[in-house]
């Protein structure tokens, strides 16, 4: 006969199993109350950038966008097919130059008749640079397009005065040098130009020009006067971190990212109204051996923890400065660059960053614009980044909510309690509530109870769901195989129960009653 004591240690451990099976099995849950708001959420996240890279199998801007050659270009050289996708998308600012192009780029090369515009070598990749897209081509893309213009401007071999040049040159009514020379090029209205960048990554030692964090602040705080001195309605973004650990050898953590962005936004305070951030969650993964689907999907979480770093900064200089004038964060670089169904559900979970961050993120640029942009010589196609933007830039617009969310949840080398099921909710400008749901298991589709807390509901809805066969579908000119599945689907009362297949993008409109 077994001892008493074991018996009883052994009805203990069966129950506890049981215990864990049965909370396992439960449904995750999702609780949503309408009262509960982060804040509006600013159309300019839906931003991208354009950056003329022109390397093998990876053209950005000449012959994609700007083809003047192609039968299926407008007069102004522009690809029609492109235009139409990027207005579909709805792209609510596009940022230029660059990137490392800029550090390097003389905007005064990019005007005027383009058979007198010199060929110069672009030092940033060591490659021939036309200057056939210019400061006007430019504007007039964004204005094709409907997106705003965001400048940035040389802080690597650039001066402050070429800075305000090129502002006098989009937004100075005429009468002056550079207002006339825009107007002598066939514009006589100002641009009006909105947004500028002080500079790109001049903390980064690959970057012309890479400054340290005092001679980046003493320029672009002169920068930031002059440019203002010709139009003071523009806003200014500031350059924050781009050197992280394991970007390159020389990053130093005594004197690392957070240090930048501390000293970047004591001097800065009270001159701009942006800090920017730009990270490449890829890079993250580098100490890893052999990464897995998983750790890919972790890496939304490196998104939320820099911005809730940065906001930390920023509260502490606003109360340190006792500046009237406030600073948001400009996520003007980031990429989604997996060639396979990891790309599109990454691009989501930093639209849902975001989205999650509403109240101190206002601006966001996807690296590159061609990114979400399929062309060929003889048309267009949708890459795999284009459908969960489109869902995101036309249905998640209007206010942030506070989400609860509880489901299981994982943990690797790089991050711990890494939750399945990746969260944001939106009630938008028509009145419908928007869910966006990520679901990283790679195997297990997901069963949950949302519960919406507040208000009141038709009792229909509508699911879009990103989604493929195989973890490594891609689309093509040829075959897509990620794409949109639509579905209704009715509900009664105040609690939805709906499965989120495993490796998806789920997006639900619930429509409030009229």
């Amino acid at each position: 006969m077994k001892n008493p004591s074991s018996l009883l240690f052994s009805l203990i451990l069966l129950a506890s199993s049981f215990g864990n099976l049965a909370a396992a099995a439960e449904p995750a849950l999702i609780k949503i109350d309408l009262d509960r708001t982060i804040g509006a959420i600013d159309p300019n996240v839906y931003g991208s950038f354009l950056e003329p890279v022109r390397e093998p199998g990876r053209d950005v801007v000449y012959g994609p966008l700007y083809d003047p050659d192609s039968p299926r270009s407008e007069k102004n050289g522009f690809r029609t097919d492109y235009v139409q996708q990027i207005k579909d998308l709805k792209v609510s600012a596009i940022r230029w130059p660059g990137g490392n192009f800029v550090s390097g780029y003389n905007w005064e090369d990019g005007i005027g008749p383009k058979d007198q515009r010199p060929v110069r070598l672009d030092l940033s990749r060591t490659r021939k640079e036309s200057n056939q897209m210019g400061t006007d081509e430019y504007a007039a893309f964004c204005h094709l397009v409907g997106a705003e213009n965001f400048i940035c401007i040389n802080a690597g071999t650039g001066t402050i005065e070429d800075a305000a040049r090129w502002v006098e040159y989009c937004n100075a009514p005429t009468g002056t040098h550079y207002a006339d020379l825009r107007a002598k090029h066939g514009h006589p209205e100002p641009y009006k130009v909105k947004f500028w960048a002080l500079g790109n990554e001049p903390d980064g030692p690959w970057q012309l020009g890479y400054k340290s964090k005092e001679d980046y602040a003493k320029f672009a705080i002169e920068a930031a006067k002059m440019m203002r001195g010709v139009d003071k309605e523009i806003l200014l973004v500031a350059a924050g971190a781009s050197n992280y650990p394991l970007v390159t050898k020389r990053y130093d953590p005594k004197d690392g990212w957070t240090d930048w962005n501390d000293h970047v936004l004591d001097q800065m305070a009270g001159y701009i109204d942006y800090i920017s951030l730009h990270r490449y969650v890829f890079q993250v993964l580098r100490a890893v051996e052999n990464p897995t689907f998983a750790d890919q999907m972790s890496l939304g979480m490196e998104i939320d923890r820099i911005i809730e770093i940065t906001r930390g900064q920023i509260e502490k200089v606003m109360v340190k400065s006792e500046t009237d004038r406030p600073i948001h964060i400009s996520f003007d670089e980031y990429g989604a660059r997996a060639n396979n169904l990891a790309g599109p559900l990454l691009l989501a979970q930093h639209l849902n960053a975001f989205i999650r961050n509403a109240d101190i993120v206002k601006m966001a640029n996807l690296t590159f614009l061609s990114s979400l942009v399929g062309i060929t010589p003889e048309g267009d196609y949708k890459t795999s980044l284009y459908y969960p933007f489109y869902l995101y830039s036309n249905n998640a617009r209007g206010t942030s909510l506070d989400v609860y969310t509880r489901c299981e949840s994982y943990s690797n080398k790089v991050f711990k309690d890494i939750p399945y099921l990746d969260v944001t909710a939106v009630l938008n400008d028509s009145g419908t509530l928007v869910l966006n749901v990520v679901n990283r298991s790679e195997t297990d589709a997901i069963p949950a109870n949302i519960d919406l807390q507040s208000g009141a509901y038709s009792g229909q809805g509508r699911a879009h769901l990103v989604n493929a066969d195989s973890l490594e579908a891609t689309n093509t000119a040829t075959e897509e195989k990620i794409r949109i599945t639509t579905s209704d689907f009715t509900f009664s009362g105040n609690r939805i129960s709906h499965t989120f297949p495993a490796h998806s993008l789920t997006q639900l409109e619930i429509p409030l009653q009229k």
